[in-house]
């Protein structure tokens, strides 16, 4: 936006009018004869006069403020971004965990016997004791593996002394355990393409986030390109409603002239009034059209509640395309079917089922499963001695097997199965469907255009023999052949004319503006990237 200060001088009330028809670039208007100033005191013209300054705004321009501060978009962005946020909590159950641990024991207790390693008792005499001190630290490591399995790795190394002992071999006696377990399905579950179900339906899903984000883009900017031509239009019928504005002060100053020089009766000049008082009512209709559609327009661009109070005028700079535009069926079909939002969210619909179907058909299978461990162990007296007997191998345990368990009948997973496949056949319905209805959108967005143009061109030709049905009505009237009542009609049907005209070429502009968006060639059309 920028902003621009306009003044423009005023000669009299009379000509103000005039002064605004002089803006006028299309559709063209025959300019009135000139007549001197009108006398209308009764009727206050402040409400006419231009502000100091408008806020000028392209249609790209208003596009593109739009992209950054709608609302509309804003929320579906945010919910977009939300649905990245599953991919990676997805991706998550896939990364390790470290486990450390420390603990420090000590157990003091009485012997109700001699222990080997400890000597006797006598008998009647003072219990002994039994007094060790063990500490322990874990490391462990564990993890859920892509093809379904799961290890867990863990280190342990301890130190245990008792006091008073000769007889353990080493006191203190340092020990140390490594022992790693593993557990793979076979069957049911086996696989990268299984287990990372989660994260494609994540990433479906944020797919699905995005395009739908992409379809609230293009429902707004169709919304903006919209009000913004409703804007050119109520602007545009401001603009006529002024030019018959004046056309009718000249008439009544004409006949003022007449009744005065005694050749016209005063009925004639009434009339002349009365006709200047209608044209004010459809002056202030229009100046409150063209502000609710100015506020119409802030709603779409602004976020926040301080630029909807604001009253600055809004000014669109871009002439209404008057051209015909070819609308080629077949292109533009080939156009939505590769880039219309629904279409897209159909297809990735399929996918998202076909994902389920293959994990259902999975479930089926019997859960077979392997187990295995390995362990090493060492002792010392010191640490490097039991670290020694542990990297030596000498010491170790294994195992391993495999453990099957299948329910009888597996109805459940037999039932998702079919769930699964019906709800594949219906996705890919539904994409047909959506087909269907794609091709009857853009064929009646192209009808639309076509149709609206031909009324462009229609409505031209009423406007140019309005505008001549009037002169010769004027004309007759200054031969005293007509009356003024005929005058005044004649100058309501060539503003009618004048704003059938205007809202056939808004109309040709917001059709195009339709078929963009049922192509989903807008944001091309604007050379807009999404990220």
């Amino acid at each position: 936006m920028r902003w621009t200060t306009i003044y423009q001088a005023l000669t009299g009330l009379a000509f103000l009018a005039g002064i605004f028809l002089s803006e006028l670039v299309w559709p063209p208007i025959s300019e009135s004869r000139s007549a001197r100033p009108v006398e209308t005191e009764e009727w206050s013209f402040q409400e006419l006069l231009p502000s100091e300054s408008v806020i000028t705004l392209t249609l790209q321009e208003a596009v593109m403020e739009a992209l950054e501060h709608n609302l509309d978009i804003q929320v579906s962005r945010h919910t977009r971004d939300l649905r990245l946020t599953d991919i990676v909590f997805q991706q998550a159950q896939f990364d390790p965990t470290v486990e450390l641990g420390g603990r420090y024991d000590r157990t003091v207790v009485p012997l109700n016997r001699p222990i080997f390693g400890l000597g006797g008792i006598t008998v009647g005499s003072i219990p002994d004791t039994f007094d060790q001190n063990e500490t322990n630290f874990s490391l462990g490591l564990n993890q859920k593996l892509l093809t379904g399995g799961s290890y867990d790795l863990t280190f342990d190394t301890r130190r245990n002394s008792v006091a008073g002992s000769t007889s353990f071999l080493f006191n203190p006696a340092y020990s140390s355990n490594v022992l790693f377990n593993l557990t793979q399905p076979l069957l049911r579950n086996f696989g990268p393409s299984i287990n990372n179900i989660q994260i494609t339906l994540a990433q479906n899903a944020a797919d699905v986030e995005q395009l739908t984000l992409l379809n609230q883009i293009l429902s707004v900017i169709a919304q903006v390109e919209q009000a913004y031509w409703e804007l050119v239009f109520a602007r545009e019928n401001l603009k006529v409603a002024r030019a018959t504005l004046q056309a009718a002060e000249e008439l009544l100053a004409s006949n003022r002239a007449k009744v005065k020089a005694g050749v016209m009766a005063d009925v004639e000049a009434l009339q002349a009034q009365a006709g200047v008082a209608n044209q004010i009512e459809q002056i202030l209709l229009a100046q409150k059209t063209v502000l609710d559609q100015e506020d119409q327009l802030r709603l779409l661009l602004s976020k926040s509640e301080f630029n909807l109070t604001q009253t600055t005028p809004l000014v669109p700079l871009d002439p209404p395309i008057q051209h015909l535009q070819e609308t080629p069926l077949k292109e533009n079909l080939e156009v939505a079917f590769e880039q219309r939002p629904d279409i897209l969210q159909a297809k990735k619909n399929i996918e998202t089922s076909n994902v389920n179907t293959r994990f259902a058909k999975n479930q089926l299978l019997p859960d077979l499963s392997f187990q295995g461990s390995l362990g090493l162990s060492g002792l010392g007296k010191t640490p490097r001695d039991d670290w020694d007997r542990l990297g030596s191998t000498d010491f170790y345990n294994m195992g391993g097997g495999l453990v099957l368990s299948y329910p009888i009948g597996n109805r459940s997973a037999q039932s998702q199965y079919q769930r699964r496949i019906l709800e594949t056949q219906q996705s890919q319905v539904s994409l047909l469907r959506v087909r269907q209805q794609i091709i009857l959108d853009v064929k009646e967005a192209i009808r639309q255009v076509q149709t609206s143009f031909k009324r462009t061109r229609t409505n031209q030709t009423a406007r140019q023999l309005s505008e001549r049905q009037l002169n010769a009505e004027q004309e007759r009237l200054n031969l005293g052949l007509s009356t003024t009542r005929l005058v005044l009609e004649f100058q309501r049907d060539l503003r009618i004319a004048r704003g059938r005209e205007l809202r056939a070429i808004l109309d040709y502009n917001q059709s195009l503006s339709r078929l963009r968006l049922v192509t989903a060639s807008t944001l091309d059309h604007y050379n807009i990237k999404i990220q």
